[in-house]
């Protein structure tokens, strides 16, 4: 897989959240030396320490490098800069890949882009499985959307979209899958995530916002605002 596959995982202040997803990074079936790129911006000493722990503990596991990052916009082009693999994997850092055979089985398909759909905390898987739905139907209608949190790109078909733009704040993840000319949702419940970005601004907050992206998804200034998302 290291001669296939480079990860790229936008980080800041990530803890041990981090070290867990290379954790399971490295549980990956024949994933032992694949390049794995963390753009960081983390300013406090617990995260510098975690990343630290990282470093150390999987070194003999995968090819990690830690590079300056910024927002998920600026961190993923600057990690996708560095990519020689035929495929890149976009992957948050609150991801926990606990299917081991995953990446092999995304990897398999022949399309432009591969994600897959996410489990969560108690409480709020409902809403990753409407979020599921809407997918299915915007996949279907000819306007692609995979989260930041898995994008498994062909690399040349990344850069043809012309990669992230790190001007934007806000949705980076849709402007660029949306322009993807196929696209797999890979069945698994194998993917986990944490439910934090639901917690933080609401469900009613994030559906309409999703609207907006779609109605917007040819306005470049409408993802260069951050809609409050970061406050």
């Amino acid at each position: 897989m290291k001669d296939l596959l480079t990860i790229v995982i936008p980080c800041k202040n990530e803890n041990k959240n981090i070290y867990e997803c290379i954790g399971f990074i490295a549980k990956q079936v024949e994933c032992t030396e694949t390049k794995v790129i963390i753009a960081d911006t983390s300013d406090t000493a617990e995260s510098l320490e975690w990343l630290y722990k990282v470093k150390l503990h999987f070194r003999n596991q995968l090819d990690i490098r830690i590079i300056q990052g910024g927002f998920p916009a600026k961190a993923r082009l600057e990690g996708s800069k560095l990519v020689t693999t035929p495929y890149i994997l976009f992957l948050d850092a609150d991801i926990m890949l606990q299917d081991k055979s995953i990446l092999g089985e995304c990897l398999s398909y022949n399309t432009d882009l591969v994600t897959v759909p996410f489990q969560t905390e108690k409480g709020f898987n409902w809403i990753f499985r409407l979020f599921d739905i809407q997918q299915r139907i915007s996949n279907w209608i000819g306007t692609p959307f995979a989260v930041g949190g898995f994008q498994l790109w062909k690399t040349e078909a990344y850069w043809k979209t012309g990669g992230y733009d790190e001007t934007h704040l806000f949705a980076e993840d849709y402007w660029v899958s949306q322009k993807a000319e196929s696209m797999k949702i890979h069945k698994t419940k194998g993917v986990w995530t944490s439910a934090r970005r639901f917690k933080n601004k609401g469900f009613f907050y994030m559906a309409w916002l999703t609207i907006k992206c779609y109605f917007n998804r040819n306005n470049s200034q409408f993802f260069k605002q951050s809609h409050n998302y970061w406050n």
